[in-house]
C-alpha cells in the first residue's frame, strides 16, 4: 500500500518539515510522497523555503531518510471552477472555492484502496484546517491518518527554523534576542481521533458526493438526517439558512421569495390583475425597504427614491410580471448551486407555467423562520 502525505500549509512552510522529521523521530509510516496544498501566495514562501533555501534537501540527508517523492508539481494550487488560482483566502467566496477544491482532492486521494492518507492539519488558515478535518471525517478510510504537529514555544514562529538538526546549529528565537540551538527542539506529532462517516452514510447518497461542492455535501447530509425541512431567514444579512448551509442572496431575490411567502396559501398569480393592483406593489416595497434595496428598484415602481415611500408618496405603478420571473429565476440560480436537487426542489418558488399569467407557490410542507419569527 502506497502511504501518501497531504497537508494544508499557509506561510510557513515549516510544517512540512517538522512533521516528516517528526514521523521518522516518533517511528511512525514514512510518506513515500507529499501534497501540498496552498494559496498562490504561500507557494512562493514554500518554494523558497524548501527548494531554493535547500530545507527539504538537507532533511533528507541529515538523518538518512528515503527519497520522499516531491517537488513543485506535487503543490496543488487552490482554484475555481475556471481554473484561476487563489491568490489568498481572506474572502467569503475565497472560502467556498477552498472548502470544495480541499473536499474534492480529498475524495479523489480515497477513492483508491491502494493508497493511504496521512492528512496533515498543522498549517494554513484555520479554516483550511476545518475543511481537511471535515473532508477526512467525510472520506476516510480505517488505513487513514490525520494529525497535527508541535513544536516548542522558543522555535515556534522562527524563520530560520524548519526542523531540530542532528548538529548544533544557532539562531536568533522569536524575540529576536536569545540565540536557540535547532539541536535542543523538541518537535511532536499528535494524531488527531475524527469520526469516519464513510460507512455511516447510505451509499446511494455518498456516491452522489463526488460531484457535489461542499456546500451541496453539507445539505446532503443534514437533510438525509432530518424528517422535517426548515428555512431560517435572516433580512439584515439578506440571507437563507437551510439544512446548515447559509446562502447570501440580493435584496431582489430574497424580496420575491418573502413577498410569495405573504400571500395567502404562499401561492401569487401574476395575472393583468396582479400588474395593476398597487396592493401588491405596496406590500413589494415595504419588503424591500426592510431589505435595504437599491434606490433603482423604487424607481422602477414610480417613486423616485426609498425617502419617497417613507414619507407616504403613493405608488402608481403595480409590480410587473417580469419583475417576478427574473428575481425568481436569479434565487433559483443561487440557491442551486449550494443545495442538494431534492433539497432546492423542496424550498424553490414553484410555477404553473401559465402563459396568461403564471401561478407561483412555495411548499406549505416546509417550515419557514424570518429573523426568529415562524412565518404561518
Amino acid at each position: 500500500m502506497k502511504n501518501i502525505l497531504v497537508a494544508v500549509t499557509g506561510a510557513s512552510p515549516q510544517v512540512l518539515t517538522e512533521t516528516i522529521y517528526a514521523l521518522y523521530y516518533q517511528g511512525k509510516t514514512m510518506p513515500e510522497e507529499v501534497f501540498v496544498i496552498t494559496t498562490e501566495n504561500s507557494k512562493q514562501v514554500l518554494v523558497e523555503g524548501l527548494f531554493e533555501q535547500g530545507y527539504w534537501q538537507s532533511l533528507l540527508k541529515d538523518y538518512s531518510l528515503p527519497n520522499i517523492k516531491f517537488d513543485e508539481q506535487n503543490i496543488w494550487l487552490i482554484t475555481d471552477e475556471q481554473g484561476n488560482a487563489l491568490s489568498d483566502a481572506k474572502g467569503e467566496d475565497e472560502q467556498s472555492i477552498m472548502a470544495d477544491f480541499i473536499t474534492q482532492k480529498m475524495a479523489d486521494l480515497t477513492s483508491d484502496d491502494s493508497v493511504s492518507i496521512h492528512a496533515s492539519i498543522a498549517g494554513g488558515r484555520k479554516t483550511m484546517a476545518f475543511y481537511m478535518g471535515y473532508a477526512m471525517s467525510l472520506y476516510g478510510r480505517e488505513q487513514d491518518v490525520l494529525s497535527h504537529v508541535f513544536v516548542d514555544d522558543d522555535f515556534e514562529f522562527v524563520e530560520d527554523f524548519f526542523y531540530p538538526t542532528p548538529y548544533d546549529k544557532h539562531i536568533v528565537g522569536r524575540d529576536k534576542k536569545k540565540v536557540i540551538n535547532t539541536r535542543d527542539a523538541k518537535v511532536t506529532l499528535a494524531e488527531i481521533p475524527f469520526v469516519r462517516m464513510r460507512k455511516q452514510v447510505d451509499p446511494c447518497i455518498f456516491n452522489q458526493f463526488e460531484n457535489y461542492s461542499f456546500s451541496k455535501t453539507v445539505s446532503a447530509l443534514n437533510s438525509a438526517a432530518s424528517t422535517e425541512t426548515k428555512v431560517s431567514i435572516f433580512t439584515k444579512e439578506r440571507s437563507i439558512e437551510v439544512a446548515g448551509v447559509t446562502i447570501k442572496l440580493t435584496a431582489k431575490q430574497l424580496a420575491v421569495y418573502l413577498f410569495i411567502l405573504a400571500q395567502s396559501g404562499r401561492k401569487l398569480t401574476t395575472d393583468r390583475y396582479f400588474e395593476e393592483n398597487l396592493e401588491y406593489a405596496a406590500q413589494y416595497l415595504d419588503i424591500l425597504q426592510v431589505l435595504k434595496a437599491d434606490v433603482r428598484t423604487y424607481q422602477s415602481l414610480g417613486l423616485e427614491d426609498e425617502g419617497c415611500w417613507k414619507q407616504g408618496q403613493l405608488v402608481n405603478k403595480g409590480v410587473g410580471k417580469d419583475v417576478i420571473q427574473t428575481s425568481r429565476s436569479n434565487f433559483h440560480s443561487k440557491i442551486k448551486g449550494a443545495l442538494v436537487t431534492e433539497l432546492y426542489d423542496k424550498i424553490c418558488i414553484h410555477s404553473d407555467g401559465a402563459k396568461s399569467g403564471a401561478t407561483y407557490s412555495i411548499s406549505s410542507d416546509v417550515h419557514f423562520y424570518c429573523d426568529g419569527i415562524t412565518l404561518s
